[in-house]
């Protein structure tokens, strides 16, 4: 059976999922602790890869090559571009652009040089199940969640979005840098600093990968307001709910 790698930015996702792995174990290397054990009796291997493209391409390119996991799931938040994008929503990547990568005049803006691409796709079947286990929890939100934290803030009806997400080395924070990413990208649906990196990693070995983010902020001028207790109280439950229906085959 198939070793499934769940990777985490933030140790906030992360302490959110170590209580439910099966039979843990811990190896150290690259200065990262990887969890290898069973979630739903599936095996898994769970890390902190860190913030930034760089900390995740180095997370993925270890797990690829000295792990040998056949299939990676990024997880965490991201900040909601995309209109009726809104905080507590999930986004499904279907593709992935690192939306700093400008080596202009000599490549396209956007492209990767020597690679001919500026979007990565994601696996479409890995992120199809995601999906449904993913709209599965979402129509349970209240139950799955708890209605007090969600009152809190204040999400009402969180909706599944896929397509275009982008990756940066750079917090969005402020309405005019929002805007400008949407004038650049309309058909962005989401910004985060990670999945653009381990996408291309993931298309240099030729290993199938999906990411899916909680919409922490509308990556604007409040983006900092309350962010750390919505991945704790929020974005780290719908990560464990989600993971652990799309494990146990339950969204089927």
């Amino acid at each position: 059976m198939s070793r499934i790698a769940i990777v985490s930015a933030m140790h906030e996702e992360l302490r959110a999922l170590l209580p439910v792995l099966e039979k843990p174990q811990r190896a150290d290397f690259a200065g990262r602790s990887f969890h290898f054990g069973q979630m739903q009796g599936q095996p898994v291997v769970m890390v902190l890869s860190g913030i930034g493209k760089v900390a995740a391409a180095t997370t993925a390119a270890l797990l690829l090559q000295e792990v040998d996991v056949q299939r990676i799931v990024f997880t965490g938040s991201a900040g909601g571009l995309g209109t009726g994008v809104r905080v507590g929503d999930v986004v499904i990547a279907r593709e992935l652009l690192q939306h700093d990568m400008d080596a202009s005049p000599l490549f396209p803006r956007y492209e990767v040089p020597l690679t001919g691409r500026s979007r990565f796709p994601t696996d479409a079947d890995l992120s199809d199940s995601l999906a449904a286990a993913a709209l599965h929890c979402l129509n349970h939100a209240a139950e799955r969640i708890g209605e007090a934290h969600l009152a809190d803030f204040g999400i009402d009806s969180p909706l599944l979005h896929q397509g275009l997400v982008v990756s940066g080395d750079r917090f969005i924070a402020t309405a005019a840098e929002s805007e400008a990413l949407r004038g650049d990208l309309p058909d962005a649906l989401a910004v985060e600093m990670e999945g653009a990196a381990l996408a291309q990693v993931c298309a240099d070995f030729g290993r199938p990968f999906a990411v899916i983010r909680t919409v922490s902020d509308r990556a604007d001028d409040s983006a900092h307001v309350d962010f750390k207790r919505f991945i704790a109280e929020v974005a780290s439950v719908y990560t464990r709910e989600i993971l652990a229906t799309w494990l146990s085959g339950r969204a089927d």
